[in-house]
């Protein structure tokens, strides 16, 4: 059995093989752990190995493993839907939140980002697919949240975010992530992310500008849902 350590070798081989074939510095992709039903312990090991930033779905579970794991110097990402009525911990104990998809939520994060801390960096969710189970603005609605978002306070719009609807064909994982790139690229503003691609398709990611790769399973193993746990936002 791979231990974590060398599944992020492995992994960051995979990111860096993807960068050569699209002639792209791997330096410019992030690898985002994303660490969902995995206990402190893991991340630390993650730690160990000089992995820094971690993405978790779930805010109360999130929030134990960043008292647990206090010591460390790590950088929180938050990828998961957001409630409203869950925003302040967002505000107070994350360095970015990528999955940002309507302005009242924007508005909150901002408002209630504690002054001694930077600029909360946001990714906005985009659901290019269409799905109705996912999270997301519409590409239509994307313009407009983004002018929005750039005039809060303490809100550092960065880029856009996407999960798309998975399939293991190599030319169709691209459409979509492609689409990403182009949304963000319209909005003619002085955008750096694109957070996209997780453990299946994460080549077609890196061929289409991400600079974030999402990557949980490969790193950690198949995940362990508790009865419940996909409730939590």
């Amino acid at each position: 059995m791979s231990t974590i350590a060398e599944n992020i070798a492995k992994v960051r081989a995979r990111i860096r093989e993807a960068a050569q074939a699209s002639q792209r510095d791997s330096a410019a992709i992030g690898l985002l752990a994303v660490s969902k039903t995995k206990p402190a312990a893991a991340i630390r090991e993650a730690f160990a190995s000089g992995q820094r930033d971690f993405g978790e779905n779930y805010l109360q579970e999130a929030l134990g493993k960043q008292a647990e794991l206090s010591d460390l110097d790590l950088i929180w990402h938050f990828i998961g839907p957001i409630q409203s009525n869950k925003t302040r911990p967002l505000a107070e104990h994350f360095d970015w939140v990528h999955s940002v998809d309507r302005l009242k939520i924007a508005q909150r994060l901002s408002e209630q980002r504690p002054a001694h801390l930077p600029p909360l960096n946001i990714c906005l969710q985009v659901n290019v697919s269409g799905e109705t189970s996912k999270s997301g603005c519409t590409p239509e609605e994307l313009p407009a949240l983004a002018r929005a978002v750039t005039q809060l306070p303490h809100l550092k719009l960065r880029g856009l975010m996407t999960i798309p609807e998975p399939t293991e064909d190599p030319v169709a994982q691209r459409v979509p992530l492609a689409q990403l790139r182009e949304l963000r690229d319209g909005l003619g503003m002085d955008l750096d992310c694109l957070s996209m691609g997780m453990s299946q398709d994460l080549e077609a990611a890196v061929a289409e500008g991400a600079t974030w790769v999402r990557i949980g399973s490969a790193l950690f193993g198949a995940r362990d849902y508790p009865v419940n746990k996909g409730s939590e936002s």
